[in-house]
C-alpha cells in the first residue's frame, strides 16, 4: 500500500522543465506580435477594412493564435506553426498596406531570435557537456 501525502507529510516538489533560449525569446516575440494583432484589429475596424464581427473574430482568433503556439514552441512542429503564423501576419499588410512593414520588422525580430537563440542554446549544450558537475567550474 502506497502512502498519500497526509496533512504533516509534504509531497516531493515537482520540477519544472528546463526551456530553451530559443523557445523563451520566440514565445516573448509570439507575446508582442498578439498585442500588435490587437491593435490592428482596432484600426482594421476603425478604418472599415472588414465587416465589424469578421474584423473581430478574425483578430481574436490570431491572437489565440499566437498565445497557443508560444506554448507549443517546445515541439519542433510548434517552431514551424510559429513560422506560418508571421506569414499570416505579413498578410495582414493587404488589410492595412504599413502592415507591411511592421510585420516585416517582427519578422526580422523573430529571425534574430531564431538564429540568436539556437546559438546559445548550442553554447550552453556544449559548456554542459565540457563541465558535467555544476561544482566543477573554476
Amino acid at each position: 500500500m502506497t502512502e498519500q501525502p497526509g496533512p504533516g507529510r509534504s509531497r516531493a516538489p515537482r520540477v519544472r522543465r528546463q526551456r530553451s533560449v530559443t523557445e523563451m525569446l520566440l514565445s516573448i516575440v509570439l507575446a508582442l506580435e498578439a498585442v500588435l494583432v490587437f491593435f490592428v484589429t482596432l484600426v482594421v475596424y476603425g478604418l472599415r477594412s472588414l465587416e465589424p464581427g469578421l474584423a473581430f473574430g478574425g483578430g481574436a482568433l490570431l491572437i489565440l493564435a499566437l498565445f497557443l503556439t508560444s506554448g507549443l514552441l517546445r515541439y519542433p512542429w510548434g517552431v514551424w506553426l510559429g513560422w506560418a503564423l508571421q506569414l499570416v501576419l505579413l498578410a495582414t499588410g493587404f488589410l492595412v498596406p504599413l502592415m507591411f512593414f511592421i510585420a516585416a520588422c517582427f519578422v526580422a525580430i523573430w529571425i534574430f531570435c531564431f538564429v540568436r537563440g539556437r546559438q546559445i542554446d548550442h553554447q550552453k549544450a556544449a559548456f554542459a557537456a565540457e563541465h558535467p558537475n555544476p561544482g566543477d567550474i573554476t
